[in-house]
């Protein structure tokens, strides 16, 4: 009855999951909470407020999680993280293995304690300032694989009729990593959860305090060791049941013939242990190897002194260091850009910005009248606008600017070869247009000569918007290009004329 019952739960959950990631889209992000997997999570939360010592409202949906942790164990793992669905559901595959193998996969491994040293080493690097733990955790991890490789490759073999045809550059890398967490099952079972995830190492340590455990009846067990075949967490309930690895997948109980499994209000401490011992010497290396993170990675242009042309960041996204210290990496954002312009980042933003949201203008532009990518971010790191913010209208004095178009003349038609060309001008959605004609009238070749309208850039008008260059005719590299200079979130990377563009 328990297994059935957990088993419909994470379906209902991983359904939800689905439908959220689905409904972030242009046409049915608005009346949905798209951002509540993220907001029960309270490793985001934590990070969160280590980071920038302060919790957004959104993020106090943690506190309940927390607290029922504390009262039921670590039932979020067994029975609503939808990654552990996934986890679970590729490694029933394993479980054709004999009992006594499974038995023997499932008894506890000093390896396991990994995970506690990647959480130390994360909230210490969130501590300092860099948001990592999105590489990681499962929620983030889910949503960016399902947002930029599974919807999107779903999509394109309908056509495009979900969400048009979407492309994402990192996508080979993330899908692999993806499926390489899902295909260690097929080794041990949850592997990922029980070495890897972070959320689950926060959800054991509070579970460590939990009321309600599982408990081995020693008057009724015959020591035959079957409760150990299906533990999906090596909690060793044939032994003495590790508190902090137990999932609540309550396997045990089912499998448990003699009813000698139970599940119980203040379980005898003789027949669990809540101690976890992680060493002094280890502990030392997750913190040290958290300390080091930070400036080793902003060693690979993080956030180095000069600004990257092409770390275009959506608009509402913080000042660069204030972003790393709030970006999940979770592509909520990309998934809900309409153009599929955003992007995770590779080398844009540096090893510290790995997967953040970065503006490819020549896979699509920002739309001046759209504002989702900062209504779904779960944390603030793209800060919430209105459509007249971003556009200056009043009372905003200026419209928010993601970086700056400059003409190349060398590969613009009417400089380059003396071709008419005007479609820079034609969809530049500025008023008045940031790009505009200046007549020119030019000898050509033969002799004769021809008017041509060449195009300029006026940067105090221009809001970095990558229409142009999306749609320039030139088919590789465009001839009017954005990168992120004169960007709103930044007084150094400033391009200086006018009025400080």
């Amino acid at each position: 009855m328990f297994r059935t019952l957990r088993r419909l739960w994470q379906l209902l959950f991983l359904a939800i999951f689905v439908w959220l990631v689905i409904v972030t889209t242009a046409s049915l992000v608005g009346g949905f909470p798209v951002e509540w997997f993220f907001a029960v999570d309270p490793l985001v939360a934590v990070v969160t407020a280590l980071s920038r010592h302060a919790l957004p409202l959104m993020l106090l949906w943690a506190v309940p999680m927390v607290v029922l942790t504390l009262v039921f164990g670590r039932f979020f793992c067994g029975w609503i993280c939808p990654f552990g669905t996934l986890h679970q559901a590729v490694g029933w595959i394993g479980k054709l293995r004999r009992a006594r193998d499974r038995i023997a996969l499932n008894r506890p491994r000093r390896l396991y304690d990994l995970k506690y040293f990647i959480l130390v080493a994360m909230l210490v690097a969130a501590a300092l300032g860099s948001a990592q733990v999105g590489l990681l955790d499962p929620i983030a991890t889910s949503w960016r694989a399902f947002a930029t490789v599974l919807v999107p490759a779903a999509d394109n073999l309908t056509g495009g009729v979900y969400h048009g045809q979407r492309h994402f550059h990192a996508s080979t890398l993330i899908a692999a990593l993806f499926i390489a967490a899902l295909a260690l099952n097929l080794w041990i079972p949850r592997l990922y959860c029980r070495m890897l995830c972070p959320a689950g190492a926060l959800f054991g340590l509070l579970a460590k305090f939990s009321l309600f455990r599982l408990e081995r009846d020693v008057s009724r067990c015959t020591d035959c060791n079957v409760c150990g075949a299906d533990c999906q967490g090596a909690a060793e309930p044939q032994g003495e049941l590790r508190a902090t690895e137990c999932l609540l997948c309550l396997n045990c109980v089912g499998a448990c013939k003699k009813g000698g499994m139970k599940y119980r209000f203040m379980a005898s401490p003789e027949l669990t242990v809540d101690r976890l011992d992680l060493g002094r010497r280890r502990t030392l290396t997750a913190l040290a190897a958290g300390v080091a993170f930070v400036p080793l990675a902003r060693a690979s242009d993080g956030v180095g002194p000069r600004a990257n042309p092409k770390r275009i960041r959506p608009p509402g996204a913080l000042g660069e260091e204030d972003f790393l210290e709030l970006c999940l990496k979770c592509g909520a954002c990309m998934q809900a850009c309409p153009t599929g312009g955003l992007q995770p980042a590779l080398g844009e933003a540096g090893f510290e910005g790995l997967w953040t949201p970065v503006l490819m203008p020549r896979l699509g532009w920002c739309e001046q009248g759209c504002v989702l990518c900062t209504q779904v971010c779960p944390t603030g790191a793209l800060k919430k606008l209105t459509i007249a913010e971003k556009l200056g209208q009043p009372p905003a004095r200026e419209p928010v600017r993601i970086g700056s178009a400059f003409v190349d003349r060398g590969r613009c038609l009417p400089w380059a070869v003396d071709t008419s060309c005007i479609v820079c001008e034609e969809v530049c959605p500025t008023a008045p247009k940031a790009v505009y004609f200046k007549l020119e009238t030019v000898v050509t070749r033969d002799g004769g000569s021809r008017t041509l309208k060449r195009p300029f850039v006026e940067l105090t008008r221009c809001t970095g918007c990558g229409v142009c260059e999306s749609q320039c005719p030139v088919a590789d590299e465009a001839a009017i290009r954005v990168t992120s200079v004169g960007e709103t979130r930044s007084q150094r990377n400033r391009v200086l004329v006018g009025r400080g563009v």
